[in-house]
């Protein structure tokens, strides 16, 4: 269901139902992965980047490697003087 959300473009309460989850479980490591994927989607890097820490921390052989590292080279690509001449 959480999935399905954050697929159809429902952030906020995908978001809201995770926080929910890791209220419950703070080791719940999916429910850190889905919440970083549901940040990026907003286009917050920051809170994504520290929610596949965090999944991370928990799993570390978990899909949130391979989400954070993307993130990663996406933000380290991305450069600001282009837009400044």
């Amino acid at each position: 269901m959480i999935k399905q959300l954050i697929f159809n473009g429902e952030l906020d309460k995908a978001i809201h139902l995770l926080d929910e989850l890791i209220a419950d479980n703070k080791h719940f490591d999916e429910a850190f992965f889905l919440r970083g994927n549901a940040y990026r989607k907003k286009g917050d890097f920051q809170r994504a980047l520290n929610n596949y820490l965090m999944a991370m921390e928990l799993d570390p052989d978990g899909p949130a490697r391979k989400a954070h590292d993307m993130l990663m080279d996406i933000i380290n690509f991305y450069n600001k003087d282009m837009y400044n001449h």
